[in-house]
């Protein structure tokens, strides 16, 4: 008999009372999947946020048009953002801002309009912590899409943030350019 059988074979005569345990996702399966939905998803979200209106949906998601550094090829990535004054701060956990050179401006969406934004990308981590706050307070649900482990204080645990920002986390500060005055006649 196999260990699965015997496994099979004890969990059939548990009383029907008692819970059996559930299996549970391995932290690199559950990532993998988390990925393929948002992939999944974000195809409808570039075309909702891509629209020329403002839409409930742009509240806190804009779209990104950002050039591939290596490959010349223009991709649509939808972000998450708060206002920060005159900045905007989005999480950047994806490999999507590998492609970004702060001396390159990048078009944005927001709500229905472009704006061209420059991208400082934020590691040092006192200032990642600060802006996670700013976040934070901004955008309450932005707490569960970065998966920092928090301390007693609320704040992300020294270690883990230090090894994310080893392995590519940071927080993107976009700086939002002047529109050129208008031309009056």
């Amino acid at each position: 008999m196999t260990n699965d059988q015997k496994a099979q074979s004890k969990a059939d005569t548990l009383p029907a009372d008692v819970q059996r345990p559930q299996p549970q996702p391995q932290p690199q399966r559950r990532g993998r999947m988390q990925a393929r939905m948002m992939n999944t998803l974000n195809v409808g979200m570039r075309r909702v946020l891509g629209l020329p209106v403002a839409t409930p949906l742009g509240k806190r998601l804009m779209l990104a048009y950002i050039v591939g550094r290596k490959s010349g090829r223009l991709y649509r990535q939808p972000l998450s953002y708060v206002r920060d004054g005159d900045a905007l701060l989005t999480p950047g956990g994806g490999r999507w801002k590998l492609n970004l050179d702060p001396a390159r401006p990048v078009r944005l969406r927001i709500r229905g309009r472009d704006v061209q934004a420059r991208p400082e990308l934020v590691r040092d981590p006192d200032e990642v912590v600060r802006l996670l706050g700013v976040m934070k307070a901004g955008n309450p649900a932005a707490d569960r899409f970065i998966p920092l482990p928090k301390g007693p204080d609320g704040k992300p645990e020294p270690q883990a943030l230090a090894q994310a920002i080893k392995y590519g986390f940071c927080i993107v500060r976009w700086h939002l350019e002047e529109r050129p005055a208008a031309a009056t006649s």
